[in-house]
């Protein structure tokens, strides 16, 4: 049975990749699909149907087509996953009760193992929650082992019943923790996998398109001069380029029609136009990867933005990956040796990483680089170049089109060469993803950023990236939870990344200083105390002409003692720079020790062979400050990483099922882009769902119903005004508390009235509520932000509070320790714990609210907005005393399902449908 037809669902159109990194494309069936869907129906083999159809079905009939074509999206869903406009996988699931749906899948026989079956479920159950399914049941033929076992490693809990011939199984496809590792896990199997075709290619192209003339020639050339300066040993083909030193591996073309197929890797620069042109014949030279350094795409425009989302069709219809355009290019190491295909044109040989020197020895590891624009990827590669440090891999995404730095984060996840991230950033196309994948990669592997501009919320011409209404604390915090250590620019990132990659994680924040100048301890330990790092001991101070002898023995000492974590070395020569023989006793002991060690020696900046002893290395840093602030953000990412395996809150007495229910029904006729507020009831039984009790109420139409409420719920009540100006202002006679008897609520009722005449020129409704235990009043927020998806808040309430913006934010999923740093981090939190004698509240209550409030904007992407205004936390227990629910159709860009970034936020994949974000 069909239900009521409603718009094509463009939000559920996606670009995925597979498990061996291939790019498809995955959107609802459409009734022009009939004739791509018989002819993969028709290759497929007779075992294959019949598992499908448990029938020897050949061709399909017109019924048949028209049946599987025409869905209404609603009740019969069906998603197809296409490649060069061929259908290449089917799945469907049709309602068979109330939340209830069969699902089955029907994937082209030559795409077994490749992982189709498991994308279209991930997406199937995104949309099955969308329209209000919990379960999918299944009948599947014993032989089909295949099937169930797509159920099972996703992380289902799948109940299975045999029963005459046919397995018969059913799952809840509520999102679990179990569920979205399994989707992560894959995600980042398959992100990282087609990310090896562009940073650990085998074959490289380099082409310039269109006249010689043409300004973007010189990108062409100066990409071939650095990949040929790199030593690249693959084979390697030019096009329109001249050669420099033959090669027996290099092929020069004149058109990019006579190159020769396979070429893992291509860049391109030319006029845009070409360069969109070109990429059919990619398709044909098997290329799996694109990066293309030419302007003239979406910073220009609307023309160029068109431009641009042409080029994103054509290179996912080819299945290509696409590093910019307008990217500064990248650095890689694959099977046949390190590339470099940057814009580079310094000398870069003490950044490259060293390969190893003799068999058997581990491959070195170092640096890897992530930046957007070509300005910021010359900051970087001279920054790393000027400090010395050895770099694993370096891409610039120029206007991130399609890779972006989640997938650079995807790819160092897996390279083991790249041992310290390092990333420059200008927008964030998808703040969850980039958090939720960054966090689990920086509990193995340091991550540091700087986010340019002074907000963090700048978007560049020709980025795709939604706005958020969100303060900028809110990307701070982001950054924070992800275990990102911040700097504030590339200097001080690349500061901490030497001593990150040179140094062992700090075991605590007690620092000892070494100097040989009494000015320069004294700044250690001013710099220090004001990023909290305690001094162990007194500054060792020695003369500023002590030799290396003197040093060694300070040094001695220093090993010898047990007070301290890291060491700041100070060291300024009283003309010229830093004997090379202290800085060998420097590196000596450091080597000796197993804690953190940092220096500042004048004349040694970065990773020096000076400052190097058995196979470890000191950094130095030009300032103290530099070397101080480095060090306090290593004790930073330690202390993160300390909480890293933390689990995520996970409370009794949830049933986002049931929430789901709720809101599916104000949802259903609501237009998209407005928002409704929930009346009081619906609110209320919503905010059960997740264990959240209100206090009742009731809103009364004059004095004498005041009263008979009063005496229903029993004294003590309160009274307030409905209005949301003054109902929590007290001070302006919007709320009477404490009524005990029905004099008093007579009362309260006419002065509120007449306060509300006279501050709002009207009549309003008046609400009475049972009074909550005297205690603090707090303020708990829960938003679905368009950019960053979920954004908790918290903070006391009142004026000051508001006007001083002390606030605290976390983005869910949030472990227990987040919950309790986000309620002590407010600037007014003593206030909960007892300050000047008042009694403590009862905190714990208080951050299971949190937690609660935490699970369902994280579970409800349609619940726009959650306020709890307020709360009144008790010595004993926390009481809801004001509440407001808005719901929206939701936009959210990373919602268990895996998928790619499209070209710019509503734009169509194809002249019928549309396409969604990152």
């Amino acid at each position: 049975m069909e239900g009521p037809a409603e718009r094509y669902p463009s939000q559920w159109e996606a670009d995925v990749v597979l498990r061996d990194g291939t790019p498809m494309h995955i959107r609802p069936i459409r009734p022009d699909d009939a004739e791509a869907l018989q002819r993969m129906h028709l290759a497929q083999s007779e075992q294959s149907r019949y598992l499908r159809f448990f029938a020897p079905v050949g061709r399909l009939s017109d019924r048949d087509l028209h049946r599987f074509t025409h869905v209404d999206h609603v009740e019969r869903v069906a998603l197809v996953l296409t490649l060069g406009g061929e259908i290449r996988a089917v799945g469907r699931f049709d309602v068979v009760g109330a939340g209830v749906a069969e699902v089955g899948f029907y994937v082209a026989d030559t795409e077994h193992g490749r992982g189709l079956g498991s994308v279209l479920l991930e997406h199937l159950a995104a949309a099955g929650r969308d329209r209000g399914i919990h379960t999918f049941v299944a009948d599947v033929l014993p032989t089909n082992a295949r099937m169930v076992r797509v159920f099972t490693d996703a992380g289902y809990d799948v109940a299975q019943e045999y029963d005459d011939g046919v397995l018969s199984v059913s799952f809840s496809i509520e999102e679990t923790e179990r569920s979205w590792r399994v989707m992560a896990e894959r995600e980042r199997h398959t992100e990282a996998l087609s990310m090896r075709s562009v940073l650990a290619a085998s074959s490289v192209l380099v082409a310039r398109l269109g006249e010689e003339e043409h300004p973007s020639a010189t990108l062409a050339h100066a990409a071939a001069r650095s990949l040929f300066r790199s030593g690249f040993d693959g084979p390697v083909q030019l096009v329109g380029l001249a050669a420099e030193p033959a090669r027996g591996d290099l092929t020069c073309h004149d058109r990019l029609a006579d190159a020769t197929p396979p070429v893992e890797l291509a860049v391109l620069a030319g006029p845009p136009d070409e360069i969109v042109d070109a990429v059919p014949q990619l398709r044909e030279l098997e290329v799996r990867s694109l990066v293309v350094l030419s302007h003239g795409f979406g910073e220009q425009g609307p023309e160029g933005m068109a431009r641009q989302r042409t080029l994103l069709r054509r290179i996912r219809e080819a299945g290509v990956r696409l590093v910019g355009p307008a990217s500064y290019g990248v650095v890689g190491h694959g099977d046949a040796g390190r590339y470099d295909l940057s814009l580079w044109s310094g000398d870069d040989a003490p950044a490259l990483l060293r390969p190893p020197t003799a068999a058997g020895e581990q491959e070195s590891v170092g640096l890897g680089l992530f930046c957007q624009s070509a300005p910021g990827g010359y900051a970087l590669r001279r920054a790393a170049r000027d400090r010395g440090l050895p770099v694993s891999s370096f891409l610039s995404s120029g206007l991130r089109t399609d890779v972006s730095g989640n997938d650079t984060l995807q790819f160092w996840s897996v390279h083991e060469p790249t041992a310290v991230g390092a990333v420059y950033l200008e927008s964030i196309g998808n703040p969850r993803k980039f958090s939720r994948i960054a966090r689990r990669l920086s509990a193995s592997k340091p991550l540091v950023a700087v986010v340019s501009g002074s907000t963090g919320q700048a978007t560049p011409p020709g980025h795709a990236v939604r706005t958020s209404s969100q303060p900028q604390r809110v990307l701070t915090e982001m950054m924070r939870q992800a275990g990102f250590v911040r700097a504030r620019n590339i200097s001080e990132m690349l500061d901490v990344s030497a001593l990150l990659l040179a140094q062992p994680l700090p075991a605590g924040p007690r620092t000892a200083v070494v100097s040989s100048s009494t000015s320069l301890a004294a700044l250690v330990t001013d710099v220090a105390a004001a990023h909290e790092l305690p001094l162990a001991g007194r500054p060792v101070v020695l003369d500023p002409f002590a030799g290396p002898e003197d040093y060694a023995a300070a040094f001695e000492a220093l090993l010898a003692r047990e007070d301290w974590d890291n060491v700041v070395v100070a060291l300024a020569a009283p003309v010229g720079e830093t004997d090379p023989q202290i800085a060998a006793a420097l590196a000596r002991a450091a080597a000796a020790d197993g804690r953190t060690w940092v220096a500042s020696a004048q004349g040694l900046v970065g990773l020096t062979d000076e400052l190097s002893a058995d196979g470890a290395t000191v950094p130095s840093m030009v300032t103290v400050e530099d070397a101080v602030s480095a060090l306090a953000g290593a004790v930073r990412h330690a202390d993160w990483r300390a909480g890293a395996s933390d689990p995520l809150v996970d409370l009794p007495g949830v049933d986002p099922v049931v929430a789901r229910r709720i809101v599916a029904e104000p949802l259903s006729d609501l237009p998209a882009g407005t928002r409704l507020t929930l009346d009081a009831a619906t609110a209320s039984a919503l905010l059960a769902t997740y264990g959240i009790e209100v206090l009742p109420s009731t809103t009364v139409a004059d004095a004498e119903a005041a009263v008979a409420a009063a005496e229903r719920f029993g004294y003590p009540v309160a009274l307030k005004t409905s209005s949301e100006v003054l109902r929590h202002r007290a001070d302006l006679g919007g709320v009477s508390l404490d009524l005990s008897d029905p004099d008093d609520v007579r009362e309260a009722y006419e002065r509120l009235c007449a306060r509300t005449r006279r501050f709002l020129g009207r009549d309003v409704a008046v609400e009475v509520q049972p009074m909550a235990p005297t205690g603090v009043a707090c303020v708990v927020r829960g938003t679905e932000d368009d950019l960053y998806g979920p954004v908790v808040a918290f903070g006391l309430g009142g004026d000051a509070t508001e006007l001083l913006g002390d606030v605290s934010y976390r983005i869910p999923p949030l472990t227990a320790a987040d919950v309790r740093d986000m309620v002590r981090s407010v600037r007014a939190a003593p206030r909960l714990l007892g300050h000047r004698g008042l009694p403590a509240v009862d905190i714990g209550a208080l951050e299971d609210l949190v937690a609660r409030v935490s699970m369902l904007t994280d579970d409800l992407p349609e619940v726009a907005e959650v306020v709890l205004n307020p709360v009144i936390v008790a010595e004993h227990g926390a009481q809801i005393a004001g509440f407001t629910v808005r719901v929206a159709r939701p936009v959210r860009q990373d919602a268990g399902r895996r998928m790619l970034p499209a070209a710019q936020p509503g734009w169509p994949s194809d002249a019928s449908t549309a396409s969604v974000e990152e």
